[in-house]
């Protein structure tokens, strides 16, 4: 066995408990209590397919039946395709994954149950996987045999080496040729062939799954493709991570994923010659994002991040980071993680020090990471926080939101991002992915072409913080090495400019937002509150004039906007929260309510729609819970920005001085 030491074995048996045993029967009871299921031919699809296509929310799978697919919100049941595929893509994810987990159980238990049942796998899909016809069509990704695509049959492969590796010394010679001939080393070349020359999450898990397979069957030829050729493994940690140590694709459940991939190599790899640790960006990537944590207690939902992925649950990552580092940052993360749960799992008995050092846990601070692109202010005494998001584009996973903002009041989010759901649901590309549904500009509600903002001033003070920021579509569009559709819309941003400034008070946050707009175009400033509107009653009902992501707004309502406006929305478990809407543009206020994540609820959408060649806005973002924060006498000039601001009873006068970012008033 390459994976552990016949002593750390005997170490590991001896420390395992009950209940990981426990854990790990009850999590294969699937397979453990069925006859072994391996689809023969190329049927099993896409598991991401498998989604309601109405609320966005993953159906329910059940092993006793493979053409009924159950809706857990409303019980509906859907058939045919694409959930008949994606059906027995959850198959084989469950097969592939109980060869891991069974290896290790007989490894620690002894007990042959779970060699035969790893054994009937492993000697399943070797006799269909040479036959299994290449197949695909997924957006973005290369085709798969076993399933729909090489990111999916890297991650089935490398759980059938891993399970491989536990129990082959209990195999015979001729079912060890069998599975090494048909299964291994078909899927590693397989992989060599379809792994794609571009920086990606989907090549660091394919290129891990080779090496691994070369480092248990010592195959030289697999381990060099795997770690030292252009976009292996080497080169994807020194050139996709970027900046402050952010991966190029800005989603941090993708940055994660590639570094999950990257240590499902180096978990093997590290007492050899092959160790990647000394790579600068390895520390750097399993370290930076640990600094976005927000006050909700969970990373951001930027970019491609489905429901659940937001979570610090990385056990697998900082159990293994820390043993091999000792970086107190990585403990802090393992307090957070085991805040609500207790530290006896696979992750802490195969990777773990025996005992963590007492430290603080991970909670949200202020950062400006500028070449990463996130800011996030935070005021700890009311844990209020604001996120602006200005990376620089990150490819498919990407979402068309530049210069998009969060906030949080009290610790809740209520003006969040929604991340996505399953990229086969529709509420994907038709929703979730798009400018519209982002707490930014939008052209014509169309998608923003990709750019990469600047930052032109950021200060921070004991008293604010100042963030003045610029995205623009005047010149050619940037690029990213990775493989990339167009869905976005050029034309209707051409020569367009828009300039997010905001001014941070930690009980309120004010935007100043500038968009030169020189071919007049519908401009659209959204914001989407976690709430319900309170004013609608006072203002006059209207059709749904948008079209695209937002025709499915409903209950709509439209305002001219005269200057100022004050909107109040209820907060479930809060008080109001109210937001003051400012410009002296020809301007109208478009009201509603759309979809939420999952889409089992809605938001409250405000949209400011202006085709003015200039538009000026200014939102005042009240984040106390019950002082009045209004502003008056507002001034804008390309030096400076002077206004009233009334807080508390108290009014002061304030001015920005838009070149150096200081602010005198407050």
């Amino acid at each position: 066995m390459l994976q552990f030491t016949s002593q750390e074995m005997a170490v590991i048996r001896k420390n395992t408990s009950q209940d990981i045993i426990e854990q790990i029967i009850q999590d294969n009871q699937v397979v453990l209590n069925s006859d072994t299921l391996v689809p023969p031919d190329a049927r099993a699809t896409w598991n991401l397919y498998y989604f309601c296509p109405t609320h966005g929310v993953r159906l329910s799978w059940d092993r006793n039946r493979p053409t009924e697919h159950v809706c857990p919100v409303d019980g509906e049941v859907l058939t045919g395709e694409p959930y008949d595929g994606a059906w027995w893509r959850w198959l084989n994810g469950l097969n592939s994954k109980a060869c891991n987990d069974l290896g290790l159980l007989w490894q620690v238990t002894q007990d042959k149950q779970y060699v035969n049942k790893v054994r009937e796998i492993l000697l399943g899909y070797a006799e269909y996987y040479p036959t299994y016809q290449e197949h695909g069509g997924i957006p973005y990704n290369g085709p798969g045999k076993a399933n729909a695509q090489t990111l999916c049959e890297a991650n089935c492969n490398l759980d059938f080496a891993r399970g491989y590796d536990f129990v082959k010394e209990q195999l015979n010679a001729e079912d060890q040729m069998f599975i090494e001939q048909r299964l291994l080393r078909e899927g590693a070349e397989f992989l060599m062939q379809h792994r794609a020359d571009q920086l990606h999450n989907h090549e660091m898990k394919i290129s891990a799954t080779i090496g691994v397979i070369g480092l248990i069957l010592d195959d030289q030829k697999f381990i060099d493709f795997s770690v030292n050729t252009p976009y292996g493994l080497k080169y994807q940690l020194e050139h996709g991570v970027k900046g402050e140590g952010l991966w190029f694709e800005g989603s941090i459940h993708y940055h994660y994923y590639a570094l999950q991939a990257l240590l499902n190599f180096e978990k093997l790899a590290c007492k050899t010659e092959y160790s990647l640790q000394a790579v600068p960006n390895f520390h750097t990537m399993l370290a930076f994002p640990l600094k976005l944590l927000i006050n909700t207690g969970d990373f951001p939902r930027l970019n491609d991040c489905i429901a659940g992925q937001e979570k610090l649950t990385h056990s697998h990552l900082f159990e293994f980071g820390y043993r091999e580092f000792k970086d107190p940052l990585f403990a802090s993360a393992l307090q957070n993680i085991y805040q609500s749960k207790p530290r006896n799992n696979i992750d802490a008995l195969l990777y773990g020090v025996n005992e963590l050092p007492v430290v603080e846990p991970l909670k949200c601070q202020p950062i400006h990471a500028e070449q990463s692109g996130i800011t996030i202010m935070h005021n700890e005494e009311h844990d209020n926080m604001l996120l602006v998001k200005h990376s620089p584009y990150g490819g498919e996973h990407d979402h068309y939101d530049r210069l998009g903002i969060i906030i949080t009041r009290n610790g809740k989010e209520i003006l969040p991002d929604l991340g996505t759901t399953g990229y086969g649901a529709e509420l994907h590309y038709g929703y979730y992915k798009n400018t519209v549904t982002h707490n930014t500009l939008a052209v014509n509600q169309k998608n923003q072409p990709p750019a990469n903002p600047t930052v032109n001033q950021f200060l921070e003070d004991q008293k604010y913080t100042w963030l003045d920021t610029q995205a623009d579509w005047c010149g050619e569009l940037p690029t990213v090495d990775s493989h990339t559709i167009v869905q976005w819309d050029l034309d209707s941003y051409k020569d367009v400019v828009f300039r997010r400034q905001i001014l941070w008070l930690g009980d309120a946050a004010i935007e100043f937002n500038t968009v030169e707009n020189p071919h007049r175009q519908q401009l659209d400033m959204i914001w989407h509150v976690r709430g319900q509107h309170r004013s609608l009653a006072s203002t006059q009902g209207c059709d749904n004039p948008l079209d695209g992501p937002l025709a499915r707004m409903t209950s709509c309502h439209e305002v001219t906007l005269k200057e100022s406006i004050d909107l109040c929305y209820s907060i479930e478990q809060q008080t109001e929260f109210n937001q003051q809407v400012i410009t002296d543009c020809s301007a109208s206020l478009l009201l509603g309510y759309a979809p939420d994540n999952p889409a089992t609820s809605d938001l409250a959408y405000t949209i400011l729609r202006s085709q003015e060649a200039v538009l000026k806005v200014a939102t005042v973002h009240n984040l106390t819970q019950s002082d009045e924060i209004r502003m008056s006498d507002l001034e804008w000039r390309s030096d400076v920005i002077n206004f009233t601001l009334r807080k508390g009873g108290v009014e002061q006068s304030v001015s920005i001085n838009q070149e150096t970012g200081v602010v005198l008033g407050v």
